[in-house]
């Protein structure tokens, strides 16, 4: 008996409704058997990034799953560079935001939500909370994949290119930030994540 746990992290003003976490957790939860069993685990991340790491962190903690996963867009990919770094796990970056707290800087103050509008304020303490989760570069690229789109309208594909040298890479020629053809990609993520 086997188990992964795989953690899903969204982007900024995002959701676990968002259309490519909801797409990822049904190809999971396919994939988990009784012989490797997968647990899904996708979080409504918080504005404060400092508290979005404690509450994964702390579930990671509390898993006794044989394996951890992190898949993660935008500012989840942020995040997912910092957990695969701490727990030396395999990682899937989807359009990240390899430098959030330059990126997320001009964004502090008042925001909604993408799919409620529900309002939240992004604090300027957060942005410091981003500056103590960077990572510099990763240890080991063999455990990453990095899927970017050169259509990214608010990232830059090649600085996360160069950012995850020597990892497994799919770079789209088009697409957008949102990935609008992810499930065209999501059998080769499943591939990288697959137990061997």
């Amino acid at each position: 008996m086997a188990s992964t746990l795989l953690v899903y992290l969204h982007g900024f003003r995002s959701s676990p409704r968002s259309s490519k976490a909801f797409m990822t957790g049904e190809a999971i939860k396919a994939l988990s058997t009784v012989e490797h069993s997968i647990e899904w685990y996708c979080p409504q991340l918080l504005a404060s990034p400092k508290e979005s790491m404690d509450m994964v962190t702390q579930y990671i903690d509390q898993s006794d799953a044989d394996r951890i996963v992190v898949i993660g867009s935008s500012l989840g990919g942020f995040y997912t560079n910092y957990l695969a770094e701490k727990y030396g796990c395999q990682a899937v970056a989807l359009n990240p935001a390899v430098r959030a707290a330059r990126e997320l800087a001009p964004h502090v103050g008042m925001m909604t939500a993408y799919d409620s509008e529900e309002p939240f304020d992004f604090r300027p303490e957060y942005i410091d909370e981003l500056k103590t989760l960077q990572v510099e570069g990763i240890s080991n690229p063999a455990r990453y994949f990095l899927i970017a789109a050169k259509g990214d309208e608010l990232l830059d594909w090649k600085e996360m290119v160069e950012f995850y040298k020597g990892a497994k890479q799919l770079v789209l020629e088009g697409s957008d930030h949102g990935i609008a053809d992810y499930a065209d990609h999501l059998p080769e993520v499943l591939e990288f994540i697959s137990p061997r």
